[in-house]
């Protein structure tokens, strides 16, 4: 086993063990791939103050998002497929959230259903992403079955009205489960760990929508069903039936721009996600680390503010957190972990964030995670 040190060393382990349609999938943006690129290189250009002489004794990274104590401010993010990096996959990264004590998102678009994640995580509850479709009666049963398994929040997703070209799945052909095309069965055949896994479990196909669906109850219709049920006319006013009809914690995933952060903050939610799809919708636009400041001053103290998008580290969750993001949710730093080793794996990079989030609000002369600001940051490096 190789010594894991960080999460690039599990990347690199994921992409030796996970077959590469799956592996595309999730390590990849659109277009040009320059939003996806500079979510993570952006946070590379804000430099640190180094501080000494503190007493770093007795320090914690405990926190709330949305009311909710969790261990440090970070949240699994809501990632489509999750259960093809590895088999049952969203029911162990819930696991090891669970353990952590940081709050895991499941995804409409999941392999293992939400019925599945209650009842293999003993009833922990977790939160529960929607994509909204034009099948308004799903809708209403989908957040009814996330409200029997106890989902203590609703994360909706407003930037995939329309799906952005990500050019590696049309030329992997990506589907849940893969196609067995010759070029599918030669790479499958080098993933031994991955295609074990698959062969032990039932779950391999999106557990949210087959079966629930009217006409839906094969993998055969299923990609017919999605291709025309995301919903272009999504508004404001979904947004306002959908709270209602919920009734709960409402996070809004999906903010670029201060204009729309403070319709957010308008609409009652309770907290809002600064994200640009992890670069996967609209190449070209700014990175969510870009872009957080300007919504942070644009809404306040009115509605929580987090972000996702290019969290590899513990010192980029602390970024976040200086220029005013009360959270940060992991997508594929926490994919990378999956593939590789599991809910080890998993555990492993919630432990490496922990640990540089940790030791570095120290060296820049902090001991508790609330009294963090602009001060830990070199003025000049970071956007404003």
């Amino acid at each position: 086993m190789p010594i894991i040190t960080n999460i690039e060393d599990l990347r690199v382990l994921a992409k030796r063990r996970v077959p590469r349609m799956f592996y595309d999938y999730a390590d990849s943006g659109s277009w040009t791939e320059s939003t996806y690129r500079a979510n993570e290189s952006d946070f590379q250009k804000i430099k640190l103050r180094q501080r000494i002489l503190v007493n770093m004794e007795h320090r914690s990274t405990e926190t709330t998002m949305i009311g909710q104590k969790v261990a440090m401010p970070v949240a699994i993010a809501p990632t489509g497929l999750t259960g093809m990096q590895h088999a049952d996959g969203e029911i162990l990264a819930a696991r090891a959230a669970k353990m952590f004590g940081i709050p895991f998102t499941l995804s409409t678009m999941s392999i293992c259903s939400i019925e599945d994640v209650a009842m293999e995580t003993g009833g922990h509850p977790f939160w529960f992403q929607l994509y909204v479709m034009k099948d308004r009666g799903f809708i209403e049963r989908l957040i009814e079955r996330a409200r029997a398994a106890q989902c203590s929040a609703l994360v909706l997703t407003l930037d995939l009205q329309i799906l952005g070209q990500r050019h590696k799945d049309i030329r992997n052909g990506l589907s849940a489960p893969p196609k067995l095309t010759i070029a599918n069965m030669i790479n499958i055949a080098t993933k031994p760990r991955w295609a074990l896994g698959m062969l032990g479990t039932k779950r391999r196909q999106f557990g949210n929508i087959v079966g629930h669906v009217q006409g839906v109850s094969d993998m055969s219709r299923l990609s017919e069903w999605t291709a025309s049920q995301f919903d272009p006319t999504l508004n404001w006013g979904d947004v306002e039936w959908i709270k209602k009809l919920w009734g709960g914690k409402l996070i809004l995933k999906g903010i670029q721009d201060p204009a729309d952060a403070r319709l957010a903050a308008d609409s009652g939610a309770d907290a809002l996600i600064v994200s640009n799809h992890g670069g996967r919708q609209l190449d070209g636009a700014q990175s969510s680390i870009e872009a957080l400041p300007a919504i942070v001053d644009a809404v306040g103290k009115e509605i929580e503010v987090h972000m996702d998008g290019g969290v590899r580290s513990g010192q980029d969750v602390l970024k976040a957190r200086a220029l005013g993001a009360r959270g940060c949710f992991i997508g594929r730093a926490f994919l990378y972990g999956l593939g590789a080793m599991g809910e080890a794996g998993v555990s492993k990079a919630l432990e490496i964030i922990h640990k540089e989030l940790d030791l570095t609000m120290a060296f820049c002369g902090h001991t508790n995670i609330e009294t963090v600001g602009k001060s830990i940051l070199l003025p000049g490096t970071y956007p404003t």
